[in-house]
């Protein structure tokens, strides 16, 4: 697993969000991009960081930042999770995880025991031309937002 850096251009996708639209890196060219990944809808983790970016849109607007989480999911589970918490920003789907490959997000982890592939919780700031400007692998939570705005 590669980690990507400051600088580096950001990997290009094209993935479903909730609701069955195809999303891209290039929709958001000319847009700060808060990119996180999480490893499952609506699980405590993942709602807790999912809710606190919703909470911070207005001032991660104000900085110039839209935001897209990715997960394994599919569109009906994120379609859920969003409807669920009111979140209101895309909700990728990446259920082969080859976007999370590709940004180093996609690992083994250990829980409870037993040692698997998945997400590891990571977060990305990608300025307007595509180019990565700020990478959080591990992040907490309740770090993601901090750490962008910070």
């Amino acid at each position: 697993m590669a980690n990507l850096r400051k600088g580096d251009k950001a990997p290009d996708f094209k993935l479903l969000d909730q609701n069955s639209q195809e999303v891209s890196l290039g929709d958001f060219y000319g847009s700060k991009l808060l990119i996180y990944f999480y490893p499952k809808a609506d699980t405590p983790g993942c709602t807790k960081q999912s809710c606190q970016v919703s909470e911070s849109k207005a001032e991660l607007g104000r900085a110039g930042i839209k935001a897209v989480g990715i997960s394994p999911d599919t569109p009906e589970k994120q379609s859920k999770f969003d409807e669920k918490y009111s979140l209101g920003f895309p909700l990728l789907c990446d259920t082969d995880h080859k976007v999370a490959e590709a940004y180093g997000v996609w690992g083994e982890k250990t829980s409870f025991g037993q040692t698997k592939m998945g997400i590891i919780r990571s977060s990305f700031l990608i300025d307007e031309t595509g180019v990565i400007t700020d990478v959080w692998y591990k992040v907490s939570p309740e770090d993601t937002v901090p750490n962008v705005l910070g």
